[in-house]
């Protein structure tokens, strides 16, 4: 009886699979339906594969389908020589009104380095990595270099996943670009040893129709990323998390010693809320900001990116009626600093006043993930006692306040006046004014037990 139900439940399986309307988008024996873009790489077909082959002195060359493709279930077969890096492209466009055509959109990283990023996500020639491995190491060991790898590339909507080998790699939402064409890519070359390596594709198919009806169920094998600045995606309203800021207005928010949000100092546009250069000096112009009500145990995210030579910081346990005299309200900080161009690097302890570090207090690791020019992603998770500060998916320290230590420490800092620092139940949390430019956005709250 166990037998039947069991080869029954295998026949109704085998028939949802066949019901599935695949699409093969590469016929086996030559380029039909297909077109090559921005660079001069060859390619060609052998053996039911197309491989593309590595030449010097031209830029990444695409070969992309000549048909447009908004949502999709893709699947293909890839191998790729060491030492080239390459990828395959999805929902991509190249237009003579953006850089002179060149091509791009999403890209399906392709990637034999021992930094072993193939299968997370990068926004070719536009806003770069959207879902590098680092944000899921546990999916980085499927790869096989120098052999034979399947993958699968789910679109649907603001969904977009990947896999190699069947294990979840890549989770993105986002919404840029709904529709566009599939490439496949060969990537430019600077050194001559490089030169005739390939990379080769095969049993490349698509499946357009129900899509939805096929798509893999979520896990949380690969953490979800939303790249939609100043968004909730479904997954992490599920979480619990919150937007401490809507992107657009001052909802939330108040001056650290107003009733109002500055009327100074500070500018909301295209999605990102700016601290203004004013003299450098600290809570001097438009003056801190502060959230409107408390917080006890949370997780707490914010993007910041900083200008050359700028001083910032992202305070919590903030009591804003603390200090009334000259000055940030006081509570414990995030460091934001150019450590390179600005001097406070070089002053406290142990560089416990650099990016990241517990402001004159616990320095942050020294080998940060930070960039300069670019957003970093700066976490703070508070459990009762027990903190941490974390910059783009490193945890760079953690401590424990309310004991003995926690109140020696505070007694060696520019903190030792003032009473029971850093262990009161809860606060507000703050952006610093220090009169430095800052820019912030995806400012996000998680309430923890």
């Amino acid at each position: 009886m166990k037998k039947n139900l069991l080869f029954t439940l295998l026949c109704l399986l085998a028939l949802s699979l066949s019901a599935q309307n695949w699409e093969p988008l590469f016929n086996g024996k030559n380029l039909s339906g297909w077109k090559k873009l921005n660079g001069n790489a060859p390619f060609k077909v052998v053996d039911n594969t197309i491989v593309g082959i590595s030449q010097l002195g031209t830029p990444n060359t695409f070969l992309a389908t000549t048909k447009n493709y908004g949502d999709f279930i893709l699947e293909f077969e890839f191998k790729v020589d060491d030492g080239l890096n390459s990828g395959v492209q999805f929902r991509s466009l190249s237009r003579k009104d953006y850089n002179k055509g060149r091509v791009h959109g999403y890209q399906f990283e392709i990637d034999p380095s021992s930094r072993a990023w193939s299968g997370g996500i990068y926004d070719e020639a536009r806003r770069g990595w959207l879902y590098p491995m680092s944000e899921n190491p546990a999916g980085q060991n499927a790869f096989r270099n120098n052999e034979w790898n399947t993958a699968r590339i789910e679109a649907v909507g603001n969904s977009i996943r990947t896999w190699i080998n069947d294990i979840p790699y890549a989770n993105v939402w986002d919404d840029m670009t709904l529709s566009g064409f599939i490439a496949l890519q060969v990537h430019s070359i600077g050194n001559a040893d490089q030169e005739g390596k390939t990379v080769c594709w095969r049993n490349i198919r698509i499946c357009t129709t129900d899509v939805e009806k096929y798509m893999t169920p979520e896990t949380h094998e690969a953490p979800k990323v939303n790249v939609i600045p100043n968004t909730i995606s479904p997954r992490e309203a599920k979480a619990g998390w919150k937007l401490l800021w809507d992107g657009s207005t001052n909802e939330g928010w108040r001056g650290a010693r107003l009733h109002t949000f500055p009327a100074k100092g500070w500018v909301m546009e295209e999605g990102i809320l700016k601290v203004l250069k004013s003299d450098g000096g600290e809570s001097a112009n438009g003056g801190d900001i502060v959230t409107t009500r408390k917080y006890k145990n949370f997780m707490l995210k914010v993007d910041f990116k900083i200008t050359e030579g700028a001083n910032s910081g992202i305070k919590y346990f903030v009591n804003p009626d603390l200090n009334t005299g000259v000055g940030s309200a006081i509570g414990c900080e995030y460091q934001i600093l150019d450590d390179d161009k600005h001097p406070d690097a070089k002053l406290g302890v142990k560089g416990n006043r650099t990016v990241g570090s517990l402001y004159d207090l616990i320095p942050a690791c020294e080998n940060k993930p930070m960039r300069k020019k670019d957003f970093n992603t700066a976490v703070i998770i508070v459990q009762g006692n027990e903190v941490e500060h974390w910059m783009n998916n490193v945890k760079i320290l953690e401590y424990t306040r309310n004991n003995q230590m926690w109140n020696a420490l505070v007694n060696y800092s520019k903190y030792k006046d003032w009473p029971n620092f850093g262990n009161a139940e809860e606060g507000n949390i703050l952006l610093q004014d220090h009169g430095d430019e800052v820019w912030f956005k995806n400012i996000k709250i998680k309430e923890l037990e």
